[in-house]
């Protein structure tokens, strides 16, 4: 049997001795390991106006991304579509694409990705909820890409393009944390990308059957694929494990607080928890979900694939030294299976 593929999201995080030239160099060459140990994509998220997360336009860092890689798809996870007009979204991953064919993904979000006082500056328009409005932006999307729903306005369609001519398009994913995004992902026949890293007292499996259950076969899948996200860090015990999580769990409970500093070390981290007031607020904010020896961590990824029934799962996690990123990257590809030459898009969403 065909292992799950694995794939590689990344924030480029700041921690507390870089600046954002290091921590984007940090992310380059993660996607160049990614790509060399034959991870299925790499995909980078869209924030604003943090100090610990330097991602903060998809499609700039993407074509970094691109030319520095060979064959790893690349993609948004995502793009917060209520941010943009989806016109320029369009233009942004068909150019995207047409650097690198038939290697892009672009991943939509609904959340604002920042607070409501950013997100009025990157849209502007306060005169209603762009959230409101996710759907048919979705859907405009996908007429951009040639995928003609009947919802669709022909005549702004056939004035608008967004690039002269391609033989490819972006694939469209849709991501959520909540079985809204599930529904609408089934609804309009897209694969379907949950966000079980925030680790939020979610339901993976209650998403994926959500998902699964309101699926409706689209031009551009025949049946549902799901991704699943997970949180990881592995180490040569458990407890070392621990100590490299700590950091994720700072990050949540500042997140909670809402003052969010660069990422910590473990050691800043753990003087960050004896200090902490809140103790029981601070335990139960959430950390790595998967935290162990490569062994230990693999077999827990596993087993939420089988759960879940996804067709591929999506590594995530707050990280302080992009070394253990990388070292945790080979440690779970060197106790899988080699993808077969030739084999990497097997399990891709299939068209209908």
């Amino acid at each position: 049997m065909t292992p799950v593929p694995f794939s590689v999201l990344d924030l480029a995080i700041l921690n507390a001795n870089d600046d954002v030239h290091s921590a984007l160099a940090a992310t380059l060459e993660l996607a160049r390991v990614a790509d060399g140990l034959g991870y299925r994509r790499f995909w980078v998220a869209e924030h604003h106006n943090g100090e610990s997360i330097a991602s903060t336009s998809p499609p700039v860092l993407l074509g970094a991304i691109g030319a520095a890689t060979t064959s790893i798809r690349i993609g948004s996870g995502g793009v917060m579509l209520p941010n943009h007009v989806p016109y320029v979204v369009a233009e942004q991953f068909a150019l995207l694409d047409g650097l690198y064919p038939d290697r892009v993904d672009l991943g939509v979000g609904r959340a604002p990705g920042t607070d409501p006082f950013t997100a009025a500056a990157l849209r502007r328009d306060q005169s209603r909820q762009a959230v409101d409005d996710f759907p048919s932006d979705v859907i405009e999307l996908l007429g951009f890409f040639g995928d003609v729903r009947e919802f669709h306005d022909p005549d702004t369609l056939k004035r608008l393009r967004v690039a002269p001519e391609s033989e490819t398009h972006p694939r469209v994913w849709m991501l959520g944390s909540s079985r809204y995004g599930a529904e609408l992902a089934g609804k309009l026949g897209l694969p379907y990308a949950f966000a079980n890293h925030f680790g939020m007292a979610s339901d993976p499996r209650a998403a994926a059957d959500h998902y699964r259950k309101h699926f409706e076969p689209s031009p551009l899948l025949a049946e549902p694929y799901l991704m699943m996200s997970a949180s990881a860090v592995t180490a040569e015990s458990r407890e070392a494990a621990q100590r490299l999580s700590l950091p994720a769990k700072v990050m949540m409970h500042q997140i909670r607080l809402g003052r969010v500093t660069k990422v910590m070390s473990p050691e800043d981290a753990a003087v960050y928890r004896e200090r902490v007031v809140d103790r029981e607020v601070f335990e139960a904010s959430p950390g790595i979900q998967y935290a162990g020896t490569a062994e230990v961590v693999l077999s827990g990824l596993e087993a939420l694939a089988a759960e879940t029934g996804a067709d591929e799962i999506m590594l995530a996690g707050t990280i302080y030294d992009p070394a253990d990123r990388v070292r945790m990257l080979r440690e779970l590809a060197a106790l899988r299976a080699p993808v077969p030459e030739g084999a990497r898009d097997e399990r891709e969403p299939v068209a209908a």
